[in-house]
């Protein structure tokens, strides 16, 4: 929490929802910052922080990416006739090359575009986007094993400096 003030008060920028598990599940390639087209009332919903990028995944289709499963819950104070549906595809707003590229590699390598953050940059809502390999459960284990020998490694150390 103590982060988000930080960054409210430089007018930079103010993280809304984070995907942790995606890091867990896919080995990330590279990263590609978007822009979302959303309703008014989505985007109140985001600065309460009701998002949930769990299960979200973006594609291309016919020359656009479409972010998919992202849930943003419906507004409390807006009325259900003038509120959002929550699971809806989102359009993500990238540059045609960026585009291009993402279009080349889901398609013939096979890899799968998954959003990792959701913040506020400037006043406007970004997601990050990572291309990604889906990892196997051996590397899902290596990972943990090597997450667990560093918090070792830093315990360790920690308490050798208080001797």
């Amino acid at each position: 929490m103590a982060n988000s003030s930080k960054a409210s008060s430089s007018g930079g920028v103010k993280i809304a929802a984070d995907n942790r598990q995606a890091r867990f599940q896919y080995e990330i390639l590279d990263t590609y910052e978007a822009g979302i087209a959303l309703f008014g009332t989505e985007v109140k919903s985001i600065r309460e922080g009701k998002v949930n990028l769990r299960d979200g995944f973006a594609n291309v289709k016919r020359g656009e990416v479409w972010l998919h499963n992202v849930h943003i819950s419906p507004h409390s104070m807006t009325i259900s006739a003038y509120n959002h549906e929550p699971r809806r595809v989102r359009k993500l707003l990238l540059h045609k090359q960026e585009i291009r590229k993402l279009i080349g590699q889901t398609e013939q390598k096979g890899l799968t575009l998954v959003p990792l953050k959701m913040y506020f940059k400037d006043g406007r809502v970004k997601v990050v986007i990572a291309l990604g390999r889906g990892k196997k459960l051996h590397d899902k284990r290596e990972s943990l094993k090597k997450k667990q020998d560093t918090r070792e490694i830093a315990r360790v150390i920690k308490g050798q400096g208080q001797d």
